[in-house]
């Protein structure tokens, strides 16, 4: 059994496990330190896959529920949900998955070497576990990943008050739960106990829902979420949280100055991830962590040459590093093109897109609309509403809009930022337009199929030129 390699790489989520296999395409001898069970890190085991996987039978639910608008009948019987099958169905989606990941390893020769590693300095590693291990290196990869925290004053016992991690094995629909943070996570999270039938209360700190999206689509989502009775407490912080056998007892400053109570079965903390540095020896080999995190330059290298990290472990120096599986994934490959000797160029994180999968969906790309007039450009704005096309009338899904960041001196695209049905897929296009540099008449310009949800892409283009042609 070989302990020399050209890389290491230290984590097998999506952004080390797509890194390795680059590397192993360009002819680099590879292997995986991976402590846990399956590949694929928290995106396929804990995070994007099942989530996921738990929305689309929320959504399933919420068709059933409208059968007679559609002409489906049941026969007289209410639609119910299953729990015991959602998770049945959910865990083998992810077990098919995470074991395409380890056949990708076995296809590309990619050596998973089970345990916790620990950097020694000079490109060895102690791999700790069942089989300790010496690796040595010459090129060594950090993605690590992250974990969920809490906050101050609210305890995590996986039992009442619990994380993201917990809340995708909840076997039962509760009649109530409280969410802490309103970010991807939390809302996201709140669609799908909301759909299931709980009473879903959402408390975030700062003033708006979503609070990383444009002031729009916030509003857009908080009052879609009342529609659906979600209770939103903004502007609030958590003070106390005491669990019992029955539920969590919270206690809540509001933005009045006054305290309120209120009492849930569960309550989930989707206040954030920090890095997963613990016990890799970071410091002492001499990277550099601020606040945990990796500091690395723009092509991902360390302050120790032949140590390299990526994903959402890392900073950049720059705060909101985003914390994304499909960010982690390009990073690695930039990461393993630059150690196998080819020519990279840093990425350009205003051109990340973020999805967001609650209920609308929210999709987002390049600068918000206070972003680009905080930065000194002269806005122009176009933003068509979903509900004016004929293929979201034909859905059933009418909420939402497009909206179009653009400069107007140079007409170019700044950002592009949607809610409503298939906004996560939609995205695609305004990141390939961001990435082209494109501008807003060349969006007018583009032929958007009809009747496509797309559509409304080409019309907020018209609309920032002074008129949708629909509207």
């Amino acid at each position: 059994m070989a302990n020399a390699y050209d890389v290491v790489v230290i984590g097998a989520g999506t952004g080390g496990y797509v890194a390795a296999i680059r590397a192993v395409q360009l002819g680099l001898g590879v292997a995986v330190v991976e402590r846990q069970p399956a590949l694929g890190g928290t995106c396929l085991n804990w995070g994007c896959i099942p989530t996921k996987a738990l929305l689309e039978h929320a959504h399933a639910l919420k068709v059933a529920q409208r059968a007679k608008e559609w002409g489906i009948s049941f026969g007289g019987g209410t639609p119910a949900i299953d729990m015991a099958q959602v998770h049945a169905r959910k865990d083998r989606i992810v077990k098919g998955l995470t074991g395409g990941v380890a056949f990708l390893f076995k296809k590309h020769k990619i050596e998973w070497i089970k345990g916790s590693a620990r950097l020694l300095g000079g490109g060895a590693i102690e791999v700790g576990g069942d089989e300790p291990r010496r690796l040595t290196a010459r090129e060594i990869v950090v993605a690590t990943g992250s974990s969920a925290r809490s906050v101050p004053g609210v305890a995590v016992d996986h039992a009442r008050v619990i994380i993201s991690d917990d809340a995708i094995h909840v076997r039962e629909v509760p009649r109530s739960i409280a969410i802490l943070g309103s970010g991807p996570i939390g809302v996201e999270f709140a669609s799908i106990f909301n759909r299931l039938g709980s009473q879903v209360t959402l408390i975030e700190l700062l003033p708006r829902v979503v609070p990383l999206e444009d002031e729009a689509v916030s509003a857009e989502l908080e009052k879609a979420f009342r529609k659906l009775k979600i209770r939103i407490m903004t502007g609030t912080t958590v003070t106390g949280a005491a669990a019992d056998a029955d539920g969590v007892a919270l206690t809540a400053a509001r933005p009045d100055g006054t305290t309120e109570s209120l009492r849930a079965d569960y309550l989930l903390v989707a206040t954030g991830r920090g890095p997963v540095t613990d016990g890799l020896g970071a410091e002492e080999v001499g990277l550099q962590l601020e606040r945990g995190y990796i500091r690395v330059d723009d092509l991902y290298r360390t302050a120790v040459p032949g140590i390299s990290a990526v994903g959402d472990v890392i900073t950049l120096g720059w705060p909101g590093h985003p914390q994304l599986a499909h960010l982690s994934s390009m990073e690695g490959v930039v990461a393993a093109e630059r150690i196998a000797g080819l020519e990279v160029r840093p990425l350009n994180y205003d051109h990340v897109p973020a999805c967001t999968y609650c209920d609308p969906e929210i999709g987002s790309v390049g600068l918000t609309e206070q972003e680009a007039r905080e930065r000194g450009y002269d806005v122009t704005v176009g933003t068509f509403p979903f509900g004016v096309l004929g293929r979201a009338k034909i859905a059933g899904e009418v909420e939402g809009f497009v909206k179009i960041v653009a400069d107007k001196k140079y007409d170019e695209v700044l950002g592009v930022h949607m809610i409503g049905l298939r906004a996560t897929e939609l995205v695609a296009e305004a990141t390939l337009a961001l990435r082209m540099e494109c501008t807003v008449e060349e969006l007018v310009r583009t032929i958007h199929a009809h009747p496509t949800m797309s559509e409304a892409v080409g019309e907020a283009a018209h609309a920032a030129h002074g008129g949708a042609i629909h509207l």
